[in-house]
């Protein structure tokens, strides 16, 4: 693969790269690029959304790169401020290890794990004397960090910035200058982070890494960011069933979104596909093939296939899923209300929400619809219960 060949590869999908020529530059010269991608393990669980970052390492991987996956158990116990408006409550080291030692048997769902470098920058930063700490910081001064929106917009509006706050960025770009990276990716809500680990570099007489940011992607409901708090994610480690489920249930234009960002399928094949749905084809055609390829990309081919055959029994012929966990339940005296049951399940957020549920005829005990929001289930009782198309709950009340 040329230099150019592999810049259409690897810009695909960037949302922006400091500096283009510099990285076509590095790429003209065949040699073997140092690109690092770092991960604080601040959630037990990678998304799909942490994958746009693994998908283009591992095409960096296919191209002859040496990858370098940074996982940042140091600076995940001061926290991230991007994007927060309130300090971050620090981590324990205990729940730090104990998160990437999570991440680290997830991401050779992407990655080739031979070709895969894998590192924790406590190995450097724990290192670290007064001394250092205070050399560093040094090398940026209060105003440049001000300049960072999230900081700018605490700092005018009155809200408290803790000094270690401040020390983030500083000790983050550090690993770039440990690590003598060329190339840094990012989300484009780390572009902050990932300039100042470019300058760094230069004051430490190294020469400054290209930063690559990627997109930020949108969850199920295709407005936010994708997150497990915000409940509109897709994990990678999900049973293939629900993963597949919840593919398919994403809106036809957010299923061109994670094409690009998801799918390594080429643009040319993506875009016919779209030209053809613009003509009239059926967007869900194509969306069982993302859901299939997702699928088979983090469990196997048979899963892909599977899931298929259960989504169609589930949601076009309306077959109870086989694969339904038994939840107990203590049930009063009085009986259990109907709503307050699909509510304590979790097959609701409220009972307001069951409640409309039942209006709306969106609830089936087996598979028989009910609506009448004063039923009542007794103890001794088992059965399935379904909340809209994907929702399912075998409940036992005791």
């Amino acid at each position: 693969m040329n230099s150019e060949e592999q810049f259409k590869l690897l810009s695909r999908g960037v949302d922006e790269i400091l500096v283009e020529n510099d990285f076509k530059a590095l790429l003209e010269t065949g040699r073997s690029l140092k690109i690092k991608a770092g991960f604080d393990p601040t959630a037990p669980d990678l998304h799909l959304g942490h994958t746009v970052l693994l998908n283009k390492l591992k095409q960096f991987q296919d191209a002859g790169h040496e990858v370098i996956f940074l996982i940042g158990d140091f600076t995940g116990m001061i926290g991230d401020p991007t994007g927060k408006n309130v300090t971050r409550k620090p981590l324990s080291k205990d729940d730090v290890l104990e998160n990437a030692q999570t991440y680290q048997k997830q991401i050779f769902k992407v990655l080739d794990e031979d070709k895969t470098t894998v590192q924790f920058n406590s190995a450097w930063l724990s290192q670290f004397s007064a001394s250092d700490l205070i050399q560093l910081a040094a090398k940026q001064t209060v105003a440049r960090m001000l300049e960072r929106d999230d900081f700018h917009k605490r700092y005018t509006g009155g809200q408290p910035i803790a000094i270690h706050e401040f020390l983030y960025p500083l000790i983050q770009g550090y690993d770039s200058v440990a690590l003598e990276a060329d190339v840094e990716l990012g989300g484009t809500d780390q572009k902050f982070n990932l300039l100042v680990g470019r300058q760094l570099q230069e004051q430490y007489g190294q020469k400054p890494q290209i930063v690559m940011t990627m997109p930020i992607l949108e969850g199920l409901d295709g407005v936010l960011k994708m997150s497990k708090s915000l409940a509109n994610y897709i994990g990678i480690a999900e049973p293939a069933n629900e993963m597949f489920g919840k593919i398919m249930s994403i809106s036809d234009d957010l299923m061109w979104r994670y094409y690009e960002l998801l799918s390594f399928r080429p643009m040319t094949e993506i875009n016919a596909w779209r030209k053809q749905c613009d003509e009239g084809a059926n967007p869900r055609e194509f969306k069982v093939l993302l859901g299939q390829e997702i699928v088979e990309r983090f469990h196997d081919q048979d899963a892909a296939n599977k899931a298929l055959e259960v989504f169609e029994l589930r949601f076009k012929h309306g077959a109870i899923p086989e694969d339904i966990q038994v939840q107990k339940f203590n049930a009063p005296e009085s009986g259990y209300a109907i709503a307050n049951l699909l509510k304590d399940a979790g097959l609701t957020q409220s009972t307001s929400e069951a409640l409309r549920m039942l209006k709306q005829g969106a609830v089936r005990i087996d598979a028989e619809r009910v609506n009448d929001a004063k039923h009542v289930l007794k103890a001794g009782s088992e059965h399935v219960y379904q909340v809209g198309k994907r929702r399912f709950a075998r409940i036992k009340l005791v």
